[in-house]
């Protein structure tokens, strides 16, 4: 969900394609960000996060057991952890192993035979005191904090800065893990709440152990851990796929608010499933969990911090009164489900893949609820956050993300592809069968805009190329006389040759880099482009 801050300016090279080559990047963003040599020969088969938190010293202690098929017979393995928390040791059948480290690297020398197709187990023992967020979720770590009656409000949230920013485990996206048990203890008088299925709370003197449990494949920044004094309640939703689990957890003194506030959530879920197709998660139930930060996409138990009110923190997005019609927390972190937890993007530059179609299903939540003129007028808004300051891709293999008009350059480049499309139903089709295609599967921009284009049954190759990979905003330049309109496009990458619609009329135009002429059979004297295409227009007097 993170509304990312700009890093760096952009230069132009070659064709018109912009990059951020001017941002500098060291071997720690390679280590982080590449599939290394220790990383690509073992497929990450199931965690079990094993941990104490103490919220009095801002610590925490345990294991991460982390079991893989080995893909090639290689005996150096990559886990990652950051300072300040501390590999203790590193155990494989019983057997303790060395490992050397790079700053968030560690490389484990294995002495037990890597054979190909074996199923092997590492548990990995550390400690510490993790980075406390200053800002969370932007920056990320552990929110340690207090609710109004004292009691500790714990979470964690570590999108873009990396899951091993508090527990070991191979942190990159390419490689999900199959399945996932995590057992968090707590003081006895807080409660945990983590991702998937509550299956067993076990008693101590002073302490309570929660367990929890993650059929589905999950991504490393989508695991939490929620701490406080939670109260719980639900509901049952008549899905596409059976009953869901509709499970809510917040702080005691807000549960009546919340219990109001919340009926977002079966309107988002029936908006969703329409749009995008089941809720990916059935086994693992949805969960809204209330957290002392703003809210983030954690799968299965997304994290909500919205202070119970419309809009983002009380304020509408698009600047036309449709963001007030619904919580943005709830609906933007719950469309993650399907774009950053369902499909989830292999390599960071490629976050667009997250942010843009979640930004996009905010007005889809509307088209739904309110109607496609609500939601065009929306998405059509919030072209007043777009900064075209950096091209949406960031650099790839360094974990670097694009601009953060990934949201609503990303979302307005998707409302001007369905026009294009046309046939609404069509572009549900697309957009339900992008769902079933990459289900619980990570993936590449490559794939994303091959699918589209080969079921739209058009080359978009310059089309993404264009929003994707330029900060240029198409430029439609025109000339009128009477009847007669001549226009071409500048400011465009090679090949860019969308057509328009006229406003108000049934009128295709053509352009390209050439000027063409048309004429209009009526003079049209306020001539204007449908503003559902996201381009600029510049008369020619």
């Amino acid at each position: 969900m993170r509304f990312l801050t700009k890093l760096f300016v952009i230069s132009a090279i070659g064709i018109g394609i912009t990059t951020n080559a001017q941002q500098q990047f060291n071997e720690q963003d390679t280590l982080r960000g590449s599939i290394t040599p220790e990383r690509v020969w073992w497929d990450l088969n199931f965690y079990h996060l094993n941990i104490s938190v103490n919220p009095d010293t801002k610590t925490i202690s345990g294991s991460n057991t982390i079991r893989y098929t080995v893909l090639q017979e290689q005996q150096v393995l990559q886990v990652d952890l950051q300072p300040p928390l501390k590999i203790e040791k590193i155990e494989q059948d019983g057997k303790e192993v060395s490992f050397k480290s790079n700053g968030n690297a560690h490389f484990v020398q294995l002495i037990k035979n890597q054979k190909k197709g074996a199923i092997n187990e590492l548990v990995v023992h550390y400690s510490g005191a993790p980075k406390e967020a200053v800002r969370a979720p932007w920056d990320g770590g552990f929110s340690w904090k207090k609710d109004a009656n004292g009691n500790h409000f714990v979470a964690t949230s570590c999108q873009g800065l990396g899951a091993s920013v508090w527990w070991p485990n191979k942190d990159h996206m390419y490689d999900e893990v199959d399945s996932m048990a995590i057992s968090v203890e707590v003081p006895k008088n807080l409660m945990n709440v983590s991702n998937g299925r509550l299956k067993s709370v076990e008693k101590h003197d002073k302490t309570n152990t929660w367990h929890w449990y993650v059929e589905s494949p999950i991504n490393n920044y989508g695991v939490n851990v929620n701490i406080g004094d939670y109260v719980h309640f639900g509901e049952k939703y008549e899905g596409e796929k059976g009953v869901l689990d509709l499970d809510y957890y917040v702080l005691r003194d807000h549960l009546e608010k919340a219990k109001e506030h919340f009926t977002d959530t079966p309107k988002m879920m029936k908006a969703f499933e329409h749009w995008f197709g089941p809720y990916p998660f059935y086994e693992d139930s949805f969960k809204l969990v209330e957290v002392p930060y703003l809210g983030m996409e954690h799968q299965s138990s997304v994290t909500y911090g919205n202070q119970y009110k419309k809009g983002y923190l009380g304020r509408d997005l698009s600047s036309t009164g449709w963001g007030l019609k619904f919580d943005f927390i709830i609906i933007h972190e719950a469309g993650h489900e399907w774009f950053a937890n369902n499909i989830t993007y292999k390599d960071m530059a490629d976050m667009w893949v997250h942010e843009g179609f979640t930004a996009y299903s905010e007005n889809l939540f509307l088209d739904y609820h309110y109607g496609k003129e609500a939601s065009a007028a929306y998405v059509i808004g919030t072209r007043a956050n777009i900064q075209n300051d950096r091209p949406i891709i960031g650099q790839y293999h360094v974990n670097n993300s694009g601009s953060s008009d990934m949201y609503y350059k990303g979302a307005n480049m998707l409302h001007t592809l369905r026009q294009l499309v046309e046939d609404d139903e069509k572009w549900r089709e697309i957009l339900r069968g992008l769902n079933a295609e990459f289900y619980h599967a990570t993936v590449t921009t490559q794939q994303i805009e091959a699918y589209i284009s080969k079921h739209t049954k058009k080359d978009l190759s310059a089309f993404f190329n264009q929003y994707l990979r330029t900060t240029m905003i198409p430029i439609l330049e025109f000339k009128q006389d009477g009847t007669s309109i001549s226009y071409r496009y500048t400011n465009i990458v090679e090949g860019f040759d969308m057509p328009l619609q006229i406003a108000d009329s049934k009128t295709w135009l053509f352009p390209s880099s050439e000027w063409k002429t048309t004429d209009l059979k009526t003079e049209t004297p306020n001539f204007k482009i449908d503003p559902d295409f996201y381009i600029k227009t510049k008369k020619i007097e």
